[in-house]
């Protein structure tokens, strides 16, 4: 696959460098040194692996999926070649901090570089992107002695990681978990329980798998606590390790099944048993753990590899999405049918279709929607920079607010509109788009798992109306809403712009003033009813901003950059602000007043 159908590398360069000014960070002490030249260094080597090593299985990974023949899970040889490049080229620990081993590189470069990795591969990036989560968890939260051995051991590319937190009967319900962590005399517990959903959970990819499993510790009657507040976090290894990290006894955890999904299919996905007494390290039943920090804390812990994982949900997302418009769009230009309205000679050659004006529509939306999927989950991403170089300890609490309110709309707009993307590409192919002989097809199955993992949509919308909007005196709020109005300060001198800087304006008090009428329900049930409208009119918000926002950038310095690449984002813009904008009003309607018709029909009704 060529990579001009991956990721358009002038679209990465500008959101980067032109937009985001990325390559400003070495002006601070955590990223001195550091310059452009060794920036896109770096992105040609993610994209020349992801070219040659990702995207050459990734068929075969949708067509042979993982299998388990009793002893072992077997995936594709090609997975496997691909990761320990991956893992060679030191990108494991492209942005750990030089201490680990690590490039030091600013998240947003690595995150531009791994969309590359996503696009041609989803299933086998997820092996890489659960590993370099589970290890900044471990090197945020664990005690260096402890956890080194895991986190070298991933650097190198032999040991992959994976988060284990749903259970059978309690898949987002944490606070229903049932595994239980019991102490041993050594000092390590022993865990019993079974995990759910667990992608990378078991395969012969590696020498050994660390878990980071959620569990309860009993009380003296062997009681487990109630609720969240009991959680803690173990670290449990497909084999018990020695003190250079090297694998030892296989530890006592059993395959109970492989999950066989829809698509993204390169990714083994788990059920899990701990504690069966299949295996018996030290001669006794349960697996072998150790705590992770402190006890009870273990969700605040898992948040930070959660969190991590749903801008990389997000990433994957934008980046499937953005692969799939690239293929409609090349073969827009080249499959021809029919003419033009006004061209009657049927002597005369056919055009090619991306010549019809429904096309062109279903192009612009594509990449309106992708390309702005991509510059807000490398927004983020550039915010998680900043927190790594601010010394003011207000503006890093001021920061984190914010990353954490857009948190949820990165994760679930680029999931939810990277899949009409996906459907968008689809059509442009017409009848071809829904064989298999075209890769449309699968990209839109494997971008239909991102609104579910990591946090349904649903769940993601509670999270922003009921928790992110409220934090401390709605201050996230205050402080994306004086970002939303320097933009439109910023894009007003250009005549350009005028309407958008208008509707966006408009659009943001009509939220603001749902968002207040909201918050003053007292019943959260009716509160939070339609909390996904919600959503989608936020995350629609938030992307016309960062659209605003790039081509004011563009207006401003249009001279340096390429004339019909800033055409393409100018009109990309146009056409969010001309077509989806003008969606965020339909969707408060049902806000305000509220429209309860789905919280009060009655089950059988239905």
């Amino acid at each position: 696959m060529s990579n001009e159908k991956l990721i358009s590398r002038a679209d990465l360069d500008f959101i980067l460098f032109d937009w985001l000014k990325v390559d400003q960070l070495n002006q601070n002490k955590r990223f001195s040194g550091q310059s452009r030249f060794e920036y896109e260094s770096v992105l040609d080597i993610y994209e020349k692996i992801s070219t040659e090593l990702f995207a050459n299985h990734n068929k075969k990974n949708d067509t042979n999926e993982p299998f388990f023949d009793g002893k072992d899970v077997h995936v594709n040889p090609e997975v496997k070649e691909a990761l320990k490049a991956f893992a060679d080229a030191g990108l494991v620990s492209a942005a750990f901090p030089s201490e680990w081993n690590g490039m030091n590189l600013p998240s947003s470069i690595e995150r531009a570089g791994m969309a590359y990795i996503l696009a041609a591969n989803p299933g086998t990036a997820g092996y890489a992107f659960l590993t370099i989560a589970n290890a900044n968890l471990l090197i945020t939260h664990g005690e260096e002695s402890k956890i080194s051995p895991f986190v070298n051991k991933m650097s190198e590319g032999k040991c992959f990681g994976t988060m284990c937190l749903s259970e059978p009967q309690a898949g987002s319900s944490l606070a229903d978990i049932r595994t239980r962590a019991v102490p041993a005399k050594d000092g390590t517990y022993r865990i019993f329980g079974n995990k759910m959903w667990i992608s990378g959970g078991d395969h012969n990819i590696s020498e050994n798998i660390l878990h980071l499993v959620l569990a309860k510790i009993p009380d003296e009657n062997g009681k487990l606590p109630n609720g969240v507040d009991g959680i803690s976090l173990f670290t449990v290894p497909k084999y018990v390790i020695d003190k250079e990290g090297n694998p030892q006894e296989r530890n006592d955890i059993s395959l109970a099944g492989i999950n066989h999904k829809m698509g993204n299919r390169g990714t083994v996905n788990c059920v899990l048993n701990f504690g069966e007494g299949t295996h018996t390290p030290h001669g006794e039943a349960g697996a072998v753990g150790e705590l992770l920090g402190e006890p009870s804390k273990g969700l605040k812990y898992m948040f930070h590899m959660m969190n991590e994982a749903r801008i990389s949900v997000g990433l994957s997302a934008a980046a499937i999405g953005y692969t799939g418009y690239l293929h409609a769009l090349e073969y827009s230009k080249t499959r021809l049918q029919g003419r033009l309205r006004n061209n009657r000679d049927l002597s005369s050659p056919q055009s090619p279709i991306i010549k019809h004006a429904d096309v062109r529509r279903m192009l612009l939306a594509q990449k309106s929607y992708t390309s702005g999927a991509l510059a807000l989950c490398l927004y983020a991403s550039r915010i998680v920079d900043e927190l790594q170089v601010l010394e003011d300890i207000k503006a890093i609490d001021e920061l984190k607010i914010l990353l954490d309110l857009l948190t949820p709309v990165v994760k679930s707009w680029s999931a939810q509109w990277g899949l009409v993307a996906n459907d968008l590409a689809i059509q442009v192919h017409g009848g071809y788009g829904y064989t298999r002989e075209y890769n449309v097809e699968q990209f839109y199955r494997d971008n239909r798992l991102n609104p579910i993992h990591e946090g349904t949509f649903g769940i993601q919308a509670i999270d922003l109306l009921g928790r992110k909007t409220k934090i401390k005196d709605k201050l996230a709020l205050k402080i994306l809403s004086s970002r939303i109005l320097d933009t439109i300060d910023r894009s007003q001198i250009h005549s350009e712009l005028k309407s958008h800087s208008i509707k966006l304006e408009q659009s943001w008090q009509a939220i603001s003033n749902v968002t207040d009428f909201l918050h003053g329900i007292q019943d959260e049930d009716v509160q939070l009813a339609n909390a996904a409208n919600y959503l989608e009119a936020f995350g629609h918000l938030v992307v016309g901003w960062l659209w605003l926002d790039q081509a004011t950038a563009i207006l401003e310095n249009k001279s340096a950059l390429d004339h019909d690449f800033l055409n393409g984002k100018l009109a990309a813009c146009d056409y969010f602000f001309g077509w989806e904008i003008p969606k965020i009003n339909s969707w408060l309607s049902v806000l305000n007043p509220i429209e309860t018709t789905p919280l009060n029909i009655c089950d059988k009704w239905f």
